[in-house]
């Protein structure tokens, strides 16, 4: 089989395919991943062992069944993952045909694509860094396609990287001065509820326990002043009031906001700015409790004073609140939430409800039977575990009188159903407690690992009042594991631990790189736009235009003349050129011109086959002519054999 390609290209060509598409391999499934490796092995091999490539109906029923494969797996062929998973496997199959220079253009062109789609997924910095890196590879193959491999690799990557970096001027201003418009290009409506991470719309037992296990950033928090003590940051987000006897959801699937006069605040407010990573849902996260009257724009407070946005987050997104610690929610509930809120499934958990009543039946007040609940957690033999049993249809029964062993989605549970079986109204809030700080950055880093939740009940002429239960657990029957990985720390050898702390350290400083990365990258969005352009008198998109199109033509300008430096021929270039006019004009005289537009091997190629007699003498001095031109450093001996080689060819 006569390849296109030399071997040597056909097989960078193949690596660099791995390069682009291995990034994608987490998202493919594992049966789509095989058939892509078996292909690119094929094709290795094909040209390795000069076996024959498949033939059209092969090709063609490979096609059809990559096709039905994709769209039986993920039951459409549009959408994000849907969409790369059909691009992959059909680059894959274009291998099988690279029969021709067309072919091996579209393939390059493909592999392009294919490094865009990367972006779909992550925008994060390594990802960045990595496409670059992929982006010079791909381009260093187009170059040594175009030359049929006469360049070695390491100038044709030299080449790649200096029209990479020439490029970069001009995509900086492009990304600073094009308009920019609300939400990402890449926002798929088919994927609306894909490559989310998070708090859920609902909790059951293991939820929060599982998302713990999670290092992925939530959000960033940036203080004006002194910020409250670790066990004082309550990240407020969703609230749950409907219990069906096992999970905790909404019990209304849209809020309403809150209305006037439902949250009443004093004493000092605090004020910070919180970067949110997009996490496909609407709430947004807020220190308890936000100052209703200074909420991000187009935001509200919803009656269950939660913090949301009029739409899904799907971008990272940076607002600023004031939140008053000191507050009181709901000092006058109305009947129908006190009655919502006290409401309880009939048949589950009857252990649980004769507890409650019994307590209720000794007389206590609402506060003293919240007490007399926190007393159970404190004296009895709870545990806080990352790795509670599995529960059954009566889960709160189960947990305390069974198992006793949970996470905090156990215990808020356990406690907001106490609370109710003792009609006291009663719900569980979800978010995130605590924070790292980055001294770096100033910011405090909030994880999925910080994820908790909590419970308020609703006593008379005080409001919601925040109550945590998992925090009456005594710090001896924390299971190891959570608490005790610190102190763990101090019996490792000093190897480990100086491998820890040089994680740490390399762990803030790539935090830092993040931090400057979302902030003036990825979030900047309209506003950021116009408050930067602002500061150089750019207030609208018609002065954006103006500059883009003054500043873009300077720039590819002054590229232009960069260019034109580089390759402009020295005198003994000029000399060479002069020769291959010279060889040009006597052909030309001889009857066999030069098309338009038709390229030295081109020409010359065709010569040949029209002149065979003339075929050995034109290819030495096409070669001569492309090495002193294109291919290597001027040489003064070679332009003189070109030239000598030129006046001894009789045509």
């Amino acid at each position: 089989m006569k390849e296109y390609l030399p071997l040597a290209t056909l097989l960078r060509l193949l690596a660099v395919l791995v390069l682009a598409m291995a990034p994608h391999v987490q998202y493919l499934p594992v049966w789509e991943t095989l058939v892509i490796g078996a292909l690119i092995g094929w094709r290795g091999l094909c040209a390795l062992r000069q076996w024959p490539m498949p033939p059209g109906w092969l090709r063609l029923a490979l096609t059809f069944a990559g096709f039905v494969g994709v769209s039986v797996y993920y039951g459409r062929i549009s959408g994000q993952v849907p969409g790369v998973a059909l691009l992959c496997v059909m680059t894959a199959l274009k291998l099988l045909e690279l029969r021709a220079r067309r072919d091996v253009m579209v393939m390059l062109f493909l592999m392009y694509f294919l490094l865009l789609t990367h972006f779909l997924f992550s925008q994060e910095l390594w990802t960045v860094l990595y496409l670059l890196a992929s982006t010079v590879t791909t381009t260093a193959l187009m170059i040594e396609c175009q030359h049929l491999g006469a360049l070695p690799p390491r100038q044709t990557l030299r080449r790649a990287g200096r029209m990479v970096m020439q490029a970069l001027p001009l995509m900086l201003l492009m990304f600073v001065l094009f308009p920019r418009i609300p939400g990402p290009l890449w926002g798929l409506p088919a994927d609306a509820g894909a490559a989310r991470s998070g708090l859920a719309d609902s909790m059951a037992p293991g939820d929060i326990s599982t998302l713990i296990r999670s290092e992925e950033v939530a959000f960033r928090v940036a203080f004006d002043a002194t910020p409250p003590e670790a066990s004082r940051r309550y990240w407020r987000g969703p609230v749950f009031d409907r219990f069906d006897g096992r999970a905790w959801e909404k019990a209304l699937p849209t809020q309403q906001p809150m209305a006037r006069g439902q949250l009443q605040t004093r004493g000092t407010p605090l004020s910070y700015q919180i970067m949110l990573e997009p996490h496909r849902m609407p709430w947004m996260f807020a220190l308890d409790m936000p100052d209703a009257a200074r909420l991000p724009s187009g935001s509200f407070l919803s009656i269950d004073a939660e913090l949301q946005s009029p739409r899904a987050i799907k971008e990272r997104i940076e607002y600023r609140l004031v939140s008053q610690p000191d507050y009181r929610l709901d000092v006058q509930l109305e009947d129908v939430l006190h009655r919502r809120n006290r409401r309880l499934p009939e048949g589950y958990n009857p252990r649980t409800v004769a507890l409650a009543q019994s307590w209720r039946a000794q007389g206590l007040d609402d506060r003293a039977v919240a007490e007399k609940a926190l007393q159970l957690f404190r004296e009895e033999d709870f545990v806080y575990t990352l790795q509670p049993p599995t529960l059954g249809r009566n889960s709160v029964d189960e947990f305390l009188f069974t198992t006793r062993r949970g996470f905090c989605e156990h215990y808020s549970s356990a406690f907001a159903v106490l609370m109710r079986a003792a009609g006291i109204p009663a719900r569980i809030v979800t978010g995130y407690v605590g924070g790292e700080l980055n001294e770096l950055t100033g910011q405090y880093v909030v994880r999925q690992s910080d994820a908790h939740a909590w419970t308020e009940i609703w006593l008379a002429e005080q409001g919601w009042l925040r109550i945590d239960p998992t925090a009456a657990v005594p710090p001896e029957r924390v299971e190891a594991g959570i608490a005790g990985a610190a102190a763990a720390l101090q019996d490792l050898g000093q190897s480990l631990s100086l491998r820890i702390r040089m994680k740490h350290y390399f762990e803030l400083r790539w935090d830092w790189a993040n931090t400057h990365w979302n902030r003036w990258v990825l979030a900047y969005g309209p506003g950021l736009q116009q408050e930067f352009l602002a500061r150089f008198g750019i207030r609208d998109y018609q002065g954006m235009v103006l500059a883009l199109t003054i500043l873009g033509s300077a720039m590819l300008g002054l590229v232009g003349l960069v260019m034109l430096r580089q390759f402009a021929p020295a005198r003994s270039n000029d000399a060479a050129l002069r020769a291959w006019q010279n060889l040009q004009r006597r052909l030309g005289k001889a009857g066999l011109p030069a098309l338009p537009g038709e390229g030295p091997r081109d020409y010359v190629q065709r010569l040949a086959a029209q002149r065979p007699d003339l075929a050995p003498a034109l290819e030495r001095i096409a070669a001569l002519y492309l090495a002193q031109r294109y291919l290597a450093e001027p040489d003064t001996r070679r332009t003189a054999e070109l030239d000598a080689a030129v006046r001894a060819l009789k045509p």
